[in-house]
């Protein structure tokens, strides 16, 4: 089943955490490549780059997820590890809503995707925030192998954006 890449397209301004993100992944890549190997990626965790990226495994036949790195600022947020799980065996809540559509779709198309989210203000405060993702995909063994991506509070997402 195919995945409207298009619902995850990247907006014109993205803010200057996730664009530092990308800035990173597009520094990563070599020669003419458009999307950079898996390999290169040195994410140093206590970095401020670190803490809010995540690193996701790209299973094939069935097409599956599965966190590998996780930053610190993103398991607090999520409220407990989830490194080395996939996306398919746990709750998916923020700041992972629709991640595994969003992978899909960053698979799909081989190329950057976006997600924002705003949150419904009600119950637990840190999982109601408003955020937004960015997905971006890694190269290994002639396909997408490997997700980068970052999550980031949203400011803009409150004031009716998205």
């Amino acid at each position: 089943m195919a995945v409207n890449v298009q619902k995850f397209s990247l907006p014109n301004e993205m803010g200057s955490d996730l664009t530092r993100i990308q800035a990173y992944w597009n520094g990563l890549k070599r020669g003419a490549n458009d999307i950079p190997f898996w390999d290169d990626v040195k994410l140093s965790l206590r970095s401020r780059l670190g803490r809010e990226s995540m690193l996701i495994d790209v299973f094939e036949n069935p097409l599956r997820f599965r966190f590998d790195l996780i930053g610190a600022d993103l398991t607090d947020w999520y409220g407990g590890a989830i490194g080395n799980r996939f996306l398919d065996e746990i709750e998916l809540h923020a700041p992972f809503n629709d991640l595994i559509l969003q992978s899909k779709a960053t698979v799909e198309g081989c190329a950057p995707t976006y997600r924002r989210h705003a949150g419904a203000g009600k119950g637990d405060a840190e999982r109601s925030r408003d955020y937004a993702r960015l997905l971006l995909p890694l190269w290994g063994n002639g396909r997408v192998e490997m997700l980068l991506g970052g999550v980031v509070l949203d400011k803009a997402v409150g004031k009716g954006a998205g």
